[in-house]
């Protein structure tokens, strides 16, 4: 059974950024909760955000600074505080962090990019945010070590850092040069594909417009962010922003470069979507489940998703067991759009062994299946006889722990 990713030992760094983190004191622990990434030269940025109609104030002002496809000079995100549902202070507050932050490196307030991420309902303590400011830029590093730190520093209920990177070569100016692709996430609940996850941010040295960027980020998170799901719901933060620095000297608008920084891109955001989901909060077993023969890919998510979101099927994976029916019955109450799906030429494979045929049950090794589920992965694949689309789509078990977690999250 094949695992999923971890962060890697070596990180590849893109030209143009530096990161830095420091404890402010909104997290209990005392732990680094604020995070810097500059980029020197300001960049350029495309993102996107929760679709969920409660947006914290961060995503209300990132929102409205992408928009206007104005540069990014840096990135300032605090953890332990969501600064949500905290009203006309809560924008208040992420404006007043950016104006300082704006100050320090002699730039408009609007092109700082803020994130939070943590407690919903509780006023954000701009003022000791605002006080460490200074330090958190003295600390910036275009080293390893910086990465580390700001993908540690962004983390509330993760139990690891969520680290990918990805280099390739393309044509430039000078001739042949290298372009790096850097990825950093956090999330392990809330997770559901509305959007992506909680917290992504990308990293190129390729220039690029934002118009050049947004389809390219868009592409990346549709195979990737948002085939993915823990626990169905969806943060009141979201966002996933990919800036890019240009300073490899290579641009985008060269079809070649543009192809095979999609694919990096999309790479990156499979590995973080991988570490994130094996990741999740009481996670014991992750699901690979992969949705075929429908008659279009939205069909497939729509499946895909009916089965990760049932309760009755995600105790079952936590208890390794075989239950197909569980699965069967998720698939017979997807509301597919005018053709519903016709149960009895639907097949069901756990592992390599098919556990249903044509919607009845058929004899299988059930010994054998419970032990592919007891694995740390396990791939389950449903064909519905429909169509040519497929997806893949990683989502995981409910367990006890899950919710030990949750109820305990805010005390």
């Amino acid at each position: 059974m094949t695992s999923l990713r971890r962060s890697p030992e070596k990180i590849r760094l893109p030209l143009g950024f530096s990161f830095s983190a420091v404890a402010a004191g909104i997290k209990v622990s005392g732990r680094p909760d604020l995070a810097l990434a500059e980029a020197s030269g300001g960049a350029t940025a495309a993102a996107l955000f929760t679709k969920n109609r409660v947006a914290a104030a961060p995503v209300e002002v990132g929102r409205a600074l992408v928009s206007t496809g104005g540069r990014v000079r840096a990135v300032v995100v605090n953890s332990g505080n969501a600064n949500c549902a905290t009203g006309r202070d809560g924008i208040q507050a992420c404006q007043r962090v950016c104006r300082e932050a704006g100050k320090l490196f002699g730039v408009p307030a609007a092109e700082i990019f803020p994130s939070s991420t943590g407690i919903i309902g509780v006023r954000l303590p701009a003022q000791n945010i605002c006080a460490k400011l200074p330090e958190l830029i003295a600390a910036r590093s275009a080293s390893q070590r910086g990465v580390r730190a700001f993908a540690h520093a962004i983390v509330t209920t993760d139990t690891r850092p969520k680290i990918a990177s990805v280099r390739f070569r393309a044509s430039s100016t000078e001739g042949s040069t290298e372009i790096t692709v850097l990825g950093i996430a956090k999330g392990a609940g809330m997770i559901h594909p509305q959007l992506a996850t909680l917290l992504v941010y990308l990293f190129t040295d390729v220039g690029a417009s934002a118009r050049e960027l947004q389809p390219l980020l868009r592409e990346a998170c549709d195979h990737s962010l948002n085939c993915m799901s823990i626990d169905g719901d969806t943060s009141t933060n979201d966002t996933v922003l990919l800036l890019a620095s240009g300073a490899s000297g290579a641009r985008v608008r060269d079809v070649r470069t543009r192809k095979k920084l999609s694919a990096a891109l999309t790479e990156v955001c499979q590995s973080l979507a991988e570490q994130i989901v094996s990741d999740g909060e009481g996670v014991q077993h992750v699901i690979r489940l992969f949705v075929e023969q429908a008659r279009s890919r939205e069909e497939a998510l729509l499946v895909a998703r009916t089965i990760a979101h049932s309760m009755l099927v995600k105790t079952a994976w936590a208890g390794a067991d075989p239950n197909w029916g569980r699965i069967l019955a998720a698939v017979g109450r997807c509301d597919a759009p005018i053709d519903p799906i016709d149960p009895s030429r639907v097949q069901i494979f756990i592992g390599s062994q098919k556990v249903c045929r044509n919607g009845i049950a058929c004899a299988f090794n059930e010994r054998q299946a419970h032990r592919n589920l007891a694995q740390p992965v396990c791939d389950i694949r449903v064909q519905l006889g429909r169509g040519r689309h497929a997806v893949r789509f990683l989502t995981t078990d409910l367990t006890a722990e899950y919710v030990r977690i949750n109820a305990d999250y805010s005390t």
